[in-house]
């Protein structure tokens, strides 16, 4: 069935349809609309629900927290603030294993105080045990919400699932999205047993317990070889019976979009996704090389894909809306470490974009990939070296994005000649890419 709906409404019809027996709900803008529209399902009766308003964030994980341990299936939700004050129950469902689905609408910490979208909230807390997801549209926002159960809930995973819509991006943003039925639903996630891991006064199991130094490091291994060994698989087995019920396909971790001939590569995850999709077609239609490189899942963080998706990439792009203060992105330092791990030395830059809200526009995007040939072009002429005139770490909407004379120039989205009778992006107009200046970055009275 077809419906015209917002991110948060979309990702509440996923849960509707997998049918938890608990939600705990806490209001957070721009998470509202989910719960309420949950609250408004419980009441009609379309939804067969315990519906628990709580205090706080910190009381929503808890109960959810508590109903899992009873067997019972659970959702809850929150974003920014909300989920950073859920930090400590965070590692409590982590560590008990309880499949707990949570939504979380992306969005900026304080202070300054801000109610748009950025990434910063989650990616602070990808250490905690979750399994992280980050959707790019409302319809896989849907289809995750439902997929999420039975990622979460396969015997071989068994942890909790945080699916990441950006703010108002999509949450708020309306599209068509196509709802299975309820009998289709029923087919991609079965009923859930919770035996060997909840209260059972036939079969008592001990939960919630302390381990101290010589047993502790045991859980912990499970827990890491068990994210980053079963989830992986139990994904690509729930994103098949998906396809095979609806006709839908995902890719698994990563999706990698015109990368296999790609000389210089954007990788990025959430809803800019779609914006970049965008830039990559239209450049490929004027005869560049580019690829999108789309991470969908940053826990487990999928290393290899991510390196093999990269293998002949001349230069590579990590655009995020998320800065660890004094280091870098937190994604572009894991795209990193996978590079190195599989020994790629392609040059790598970091872009910082979204922070707060902040527009991320089609031109920004183009630029990045303009200044990405400059240095794939340099490194070609010159060697690795060459690349070094690019800045490491790049702030959208500070740092400015116009390349040097010679490299060309973007406007309206279109390469243009330098004046110099070259559009090349790495000619200076009299056929020496040698002189050519890669990319200036200086900074700008922030108004």
């Amino acid at each position: 069935m077809k419906r015209f709906l917002s991110g948060d409404e979309a990702f509440a019809e996923g849960v509707r349809l997998a049918r938890p027996q608990v939600i705990s709900a806490y209001p957070i803008t721009p998470q509202t609309v989910v719960v309420e529209r949950l609250s408004e399902m419980v009441e009609s009766g379309q939804l067969a629900a315990e519906y628990i308003h709580v205090e706080s964030e910190h009381s929503a994980l808890s109960a959810a927290m508590g109903a899992a341990a009873t067997g019972a299936r659970t959702f809850t939700a929150t974003s920014s603030q909300g989920l950073l004050y859920m930090a400590e129950v965070l590692t409590y469902a982590a560590g008990g294993r309880f499949p707990i689905v949570m939504m979380n609408a992306n969005r900026a910490t304080a202070l300054p105080w801000n109610i748009y979208g950025d990434q910063r909230d989650s990616l602070a807390l990808l250490d905690h045990g979750w399994i992280q997801a980050y959707a790019e549209n409302n319809q896989e926002a849907l289809d995750l919400a439902l997929m999420a159960y039975a990622v979460a809930e396969d015997m071989r995973v068994r942890m909790p699932f945080m699916v990441n819509l950006d703010g108002f991006a999509l949450t708020h943003t309306y599209e068509n999205v196509d709802i299975p039925e309820p009998s289709e639903a029923d087919a991609i996630l079965p009923p859930y047993d919770a035996a060997g891991n909840c209260f059972d006064f036939d079969h008592p199991v001990n939960m919630g317990y302390s381990a101290g130094p010589e047993f502790n490091r045991y859980y912990k291994y499970w827990a890491h070889r068990d994210m980053a060994e079963a989830v992986p698989q139990v994904v690509s087995v729930v994103e098949r019976r998906f396809e095979e019920v609806t006709g839908r396909r995902y890719p698994g971790m990563i999706e990698a979009i015109d990368c296999d001939d790609a000389e210089v590569v954007l990788v990025t995850l959430g809803s800019v996704a779609g914006l970049a999709r965008g830039v990559v077609s239209h450049l490929r239609a004027s005869g560049v090389r580019a690829g999108l490189l789309k991470i969908r899942y940053m826990r487990p963080f999928p290393a290899r894909q991510i390196a093999r998706a990269l293998h002949g990439a001349e230069a590579v792009a990590v655009l995020e809306k998320d800065i660890s203060f004094g280091a870098e992105g937190t994604v572009f330092t894991n795209v990193n470490s996978a590079l190195q791990q599989a020994g790629i030395t392609a040059p790598t830059y970091n872009f910082i974009g979204g922070l707060g809200g902040d527009n991320i526009s089609e031109d920004h995007v183009v630029s990045i990939f303009r200044a990405l040939q400059c240095v794939a072009a340099q490194v070609r002429e010159q060697g690795r070296a060459a690349a070094t005139e690019l800045p490491r770490v790049t702030f959208l909407g500070v740092d400015s994005l116009d390349p040097e004379p010679g490299c060309g120039r973007v406007l309206g989205g279109e390469l243009r000649d330098n004046g110099a009778g070259c559009a090349a992006p790495s000619c200076d107009g009299d056929g020496d890419s040698s002189k050519a200046q890669v990319f200036s970055v200086r900074e700008t009275e922030v108004r």
